[in-house]
């Protein structure tokens, strides 16, 4: 069943039914939720999304105004939606070859628009897990090192 099927938009998801409908994926989502929550002092944000490419609950993070993530929860694995806006972009692409083959190709095929590239990643392994963490360190410096 699919994940705006199961929890409709006036049924919200506890963080418990979220782990498990990630299932095997859901090390990593625990590993990237107690990183955020540790490094920037964020607290998750629950939202529900009517748009057509990842409609139902999602978590998002924020820190000093600005995004960091914003996590959509996926049958095995997540998606973790990570903006680099323009004030970012040369930074990244600087550090760019230091990333995963898998997110220095999406950010190639990612075009620049509403500000920036919207990098949606899916989050499999722990190597693009801390390529997630290091954009997010570009967007906002995180307050307490890790």
């Amino acid at each position: 069943m699919k994940w705006n099927e199961l929890f409709t938009n006036d049924q919200m998801p506890t963080h418990e039914e979220i782990k498990k409908f990630i299932g095997e994926g859901a090390p990593l989502w625990i590993d990237l939720l107690s990183y955020i929550e540790k490094a920037y002092n964020a607290k998750p944000k629950m939202a529900y999304s009517k748009c057509a490419a990842q409609p139902g609950w999602n978590v998002k993070y924020q820190k000093s105004g600005k995004s960091l993530c914003t996590l959509y929860p996926i049958e095995g694995y997540f998606i973790a939606l990570v903006v680099v806006g323009a004030k970012e972009e040369s930074e990244v692409e600087m550090m760019l070859n230091t990333f995963t083959p898998y997110v220095q190709e999406l950010y190639r095929n990612t075009k620049f628009s509403c500000g920036g590239h919207w990098l949606m990643i899916e989050v499999k392994d722990d190597s693009v897990l801390d390529d997630i963490k290091r954009l997010m360190a570009v967007r906002v410096k995180p307050k307490n090192q890790m």
